[in-house]
This record gives structure tokens, sequence and C-alpha cells, in this order.
């Protein structure tokens, strides 16, 4: 059987019912319309949704690293997360906070947070959830639970984050933070309101009010996709108020991919080439700012 088409217009709507106000049923009737009938339309869905029964690019039990789930202290009450560093390492170790999608803290993200340890650091992946019970299983559910969220108190527990890190006994005393759409702009967020971050990376997220430009101290590097005009509408301003900040940043922007193109259980997409790119742009970002000891 062939490979449903994918039309931009798919893409689309599934943007718009995973980030802005178009329910699950609005959903399928415009894809049904699109698809042409509603057989289509279901086999398209999955293809436009992430996979959580994709496999791991480093899976649980490899070898190469140690990983748990870890508890700390939050703002207020306890956070959760995913720590991963590499095994059998003695040294010190520069750290980086990956901070998940709307989805929550699912298996994709921890699979991040191991390939950075592969790669050499330790990786902590906060469940912003956590205030409010923690990720469910139903993704559905984990996007309505993050809109409820407050701003200022995500912002709290990305800096509690920051502070585990920075006191493990592990870590060098950098560390750096990577997110991937809404985690994305939590990351511009968090470089607006942390003079602790050492250095940030921005996949695909929605940019900071530029008045508070001027307060971030972190060099950043930020990844956006071609066909992503929702967050690409921000690019210009971001960028003209960093460069009337004097700030350090750099911005790619992958021609012909789609927003959440590094996510690999995304099969309309994910896009191998651009996230190989992004992703050894990232390492060697991280690497440059944060190796140095805190």
């Amino acid at each position: 059987m062939d490979k449903p088409a994918i039309t931009q217009a798919m893409i689309d709507a599934y943007d718009e019912y995973t980030h802005l106000t178009l329910d699950r049923r609005g959903f399928m009737e415009r894809l049904t319309r699109l698809a042409g009938s509603g057989a289509a339309a279901a086999a398209i869905a999955p293809l436009l949704a992430a996979s959580q029964a994709k496999a791991a690019m480093v899976a649980e039990d490899d070898e190469r690293i140690s990983a748990e789930d870890v508890t700390y202290e939050g703002v207020p009450g306890e956070m959760k997360g995913y720590l991963a560093g590499p095994a059998g390492n003695s040294g010190k170790l520069p750290s980086v906070i990956v901070i998940h999608e709307n989805r929550g803290l699912n298996p994709h993200i921890r699979d991040v947070a191991r390939r950075l340890a592969t790669d050499g650091f330790l990786a902590l992946a906060p469940d912003f959830l956590s205030p409010a019970g923690g990720t469910p299983e139903d993704e559905d559910k984990a996007r309505e639970m993050i809109r409820e969220l407050d701003g200022s108190a995500v912002i709290d527990n990305a800096i509690a984050s920051i502070a585990y890190l920075q006191a493990h006994e592990r870590s060098n005393g950098k560390v750096g933070a990577v997110g991937f759409c809404w985690g994305g702009g939590t990351v511009n967020n968090l470089a607006v309101a942390a003079t602790s971050l050492d250095a940030a990376v921005a996949y695909y997220g929605r940019q900071p009010a530029s008045e508070g430009v001027e307060r971030i101290e972190a060099p950043l590097l930020l990844h956006y996709a071609g066909e992503d005009s929702r967050i690409n509408a921000g690019i210009d301003a971001y960028r003209d108020a960093l460069e009337a900040a004097g700030k350090t940043f750099t911005i790619h922007v992958y021609d012909g991919v789609q927003h959440a193109f590094n996510n690999d259980t995304s099969a309309a997409r994910y896009d191998e080439q651009a996230a190989t790119l992004a992703w050894n742009r990232t390492v060697a970002f991280f690497k440059e700012h944060l190796e140095r000891g805190g």
C-alpha cells in the first residue's frame, strides 16, 4: 500500500490542533475534507502525530550511559525528572536541561537526554507537569495540562533545575538548556530570566517579549523550520532586539522542513538531514560554552 500523500494544509491543520484552538473533532473533520475520505484521514492522522512506539535512538539499557528517575526541590513542591549521563565517567561533566514539548516528559524526550549523555553531557529532562501530578500517557490531556501551567512557575522550576544540576556531584557547574516547541519557547524565556544559564538552544520556540531581551546573558543558538510560519513570524523582531542589545546569538533556518523536524517519532515532520545538522551544531555549541569548569 502506497504511503498517503500529506499536504502542507494537513500539517497546518495538525499544528492548529496541537498548538492553537482546533479540537480533536474539528481536526479530524478538516483532515477528512483535505484527504477526501474518512479512511484516508484515519491513515494520515497517525503519520502527523508522534508515535511513542517508535524505537529510541539510544536504548534505555545502552551500556554507554547510566540513567535514572530523580526528584528534586521545585518552586513550590517537588519536581520529577529523568537524569542521564555517560556510564563510568568519574570526571566533572557539562550539564544540560532538556525541556520537553507540549506533550510533557515522554519517551522521546527521555531519548533526547540519553543522546546528550552519549555525547558526554549530564542531561536532566524535567517533567514540568510535576506540579499537576506528572505527565499523563494521553497526549491530548498533557497538552491541556500544559496550557493550564502558570508561566512564571514554569520559569521558577526551570531555574530550580539549573540549581539542581549546578550542585550535582557529576556536574562541572556549567549548565545549558535545550528545548523543543513549547520547550523552545521556555528556553527563550529562561534565558531572559536566569543569569545562571550558561548556554541556550531553542528549537522552533516562540520568541520572548522584545523588552526582556536586554536581560539575556547566555549565548543563544536558535533553530527554526522553514515551513513554520506561525513561529517564524517572530524571528525578525527577535533578531533585531538581540542585535540592538549586543547579544551573542546564531540563527539557523532549515529550508523546506516542518515545525518539529527534530522529532523522529513524527513520520510526517521529521527531517533526518536537518535534524542531524541541527543536532551536531547543538552538541558543538554546548561543548564550546559548557566544557570549562564552573
